[in-house]
């Protein structure tokens, strides 16, 4: 029984220390619970304060804005209303005007306008006429210039093409036999040809010198007939060089007659046939003037139909205006008038004549067919390749066409075309505006003529585009 008591007694005291942990615990998350919600109280009401202060800031900045838009509106109304008083009195001032001018401010305006024209037209006059009368003052001083460093540079390397034919050796032991025993047989050739026999270094060749075509040519055949033949003595030789200039005068016909019949020209007479002939043998800048003559025929036929003249006189006086170089180292004077005269002489009408000798403006032109041949000259003078030049001036030509054109900002590429007659520079679009181009067109020319000698004219082309590039992927 008292086992049961004392096990009654235990149980209760279990219990009891059971029921008074629990409620300690219970106490303590009690506590902890408290504690986080002071500190979700504290952190509310901080929050709190930072949106009264930020509605408060708000509130200040929407004053502040509505002062200033108050402030603005009166400064608005402000300008409005000077801006009215400032028209008001510009109307005032022009009808005062109007009433002491008598006419209405549009009238005012176009005399005004008529009377600046007017003055700018009379100073336009007065500054054309200066620059004539002094262009007329200086022309003959810088063309004179300009004639002798062009002559001073260029006579020699001309000559030196136009003068001379080279005669290929077997070996160079002919040149010796050339030359004969105490040089008579090179004084035979020359005394006879009239040619220089230049006999120098060069291996297996000989070098003619003479501005007579004709007679550097006899003077080739004679020595290759010689070469041929293996006999050079004084006799020989002169029988050669008769037989030779005999051939050459039979072949200087026949040329003759073949570019007359090219040049489509009836009726001839046969000097001016053989005088023609002659012009194969001579050059003018590089360009065979026989060629020229028939090219220039052809070319003035052309025009003079086009424009309703004779085109049958054109043909004929454009065929033979170079006629007087065939005899201008045995008459004296200009090959124009010379030519002029030899055509009247075997028959030729006075339109021809005329024609021949106004083609260089040593007589003034009075005829249509006078001026077309005198644009055939031109044209197939100045037609690309058709005149002598050396390969290493005409790629230094278009280098510097090239150089001076990409130097200019916004110059993207430049190309030199037609033989250096047209140069085309494609520029970058965002650079240049249309304006610009048309300017840059301008300079560009205008550098040209300054600073490049060229034959003709070159034309400039600016070229701008705006590409828009995408791709399909």
């Amino acid at each position: 029984m008292e086992f049961v008591i004392a096990a009654v007694v235990l149980a209760t005291g279990m219990l009891a220390a059971a029921l008074l942990f629990r409620s300690g615990r219970r106490r303590a998350a009690d506590g902890e619970a408290e504690a986080l919600l002071r500190e979700r109280d504290a952190e509310l009401k901080r929050r709190a304060d930072r949106a009264e202060s930020l509605e408060r800031s708000l509130d200040r900045r929407a004053e502040e804005l509505d002062r200033r838009e108050q402030e603005l509106d009166r400064r608005s109304s402000l300008v409005d209303a000077e801006h009215e008083e400032v028209q008001r009195l510009r109307s005032e001032q022009t009808r005062a005007l109007e009433r002491a001018a008598g006419m209405s401010a549009a009238q005012a305006k176009q005399a005004l306008l008529r009377e600046v024209e007017e003055d700018a037209r009379q100073d336009a006059g007065r500054v054309i006429r200066q620059v004539e009368e002094e262009t007329k003052r200086d022309a003959e001083r810088r063309v004179r210039s300009i004639l002798s460093v062009a002559m001073q540079r260029l006579a020699g390397s001309h000559a030196a093409e136009t003068t001379v034919s080279v005669v290929q050796l077997p070996s160079d032991d002919m040149k010796g036999r050339i030359i004969g025993r105490e040089g008579r047989n090179i004084r035979a050739l020359e005394n006879l040809t009239g040619v220089d026999f230049i006999i120098d270094d060069t291996p297996s060749a000989v070098v003619l010198s003479a501005f007579d075509g004709v007679r550097r040519e006899v003077a080739r055949m004679t020595l290759e007939k010689l070469l041929q033949d293996g006999r050079i003595h004084p006799a020989r030789i002169e029988e050669t060089y008769y037989q030779s200039k005999s051939e050459l005068e039979a072949h200087i016909v026949e040329v003759g007659e073949e570019a007359v019949f090219e040049a489509g020209v009836q009726g001839l007479h046969a000097e001016l046939v053989r005088l023609l002939g002659r012009l194969r043998f001579r050059t003018s800048y590089g360009q065979n003037v026989l060629a020229h003559s028939v090219e220039c025929a052809q070319l003035a036929a052309i025009m003079a139909q086009e424009l309703g003249a004779s085109a049958k006189t054109a043909r004929r006086a454009a065929l033979l205006h170079d006629i007087g170089k065939a005899v201008t180292h045995e008459i004296e004077g200009p090959h124009a008038l010379v030519g002029g005269e030899l055509a009247r002489r075997h028959g030729e009408s006075e339109a021809v004549a005329h024609a021949m000798e106004a083609h260089h403006n040593e007589v003034e032109p009075q005829t249509v067919e006078a001026v077309v041949v005198q644009a055939a000259d031109a044209l197939s003078g100045a037609r690309p390749g058709a005149r002598g030049e050396s390969l290493e001036q005409y790629v230094k030509r278009l280098r510097e066409l090239e150089r001076l054109a990409a130097r200019h900002d916004g110059v993207d590429k430049v190309y030199a075309m037609q033989a250096g007659r047209e140069i085309r520079v494609i520029v970058t679009p965002g650079s240049v505006d249309d304006d610009g181009a048309a300017h840059l067109a301008r300079s560009i020319a205008r550098e040209i003529e300054q600073e490049l000698e060229y034959p003709g004219q070159i034309k400039v082309t600016v070229i701008r585009e705006s590409r828009a590039v995408d791709y399909a992927k």
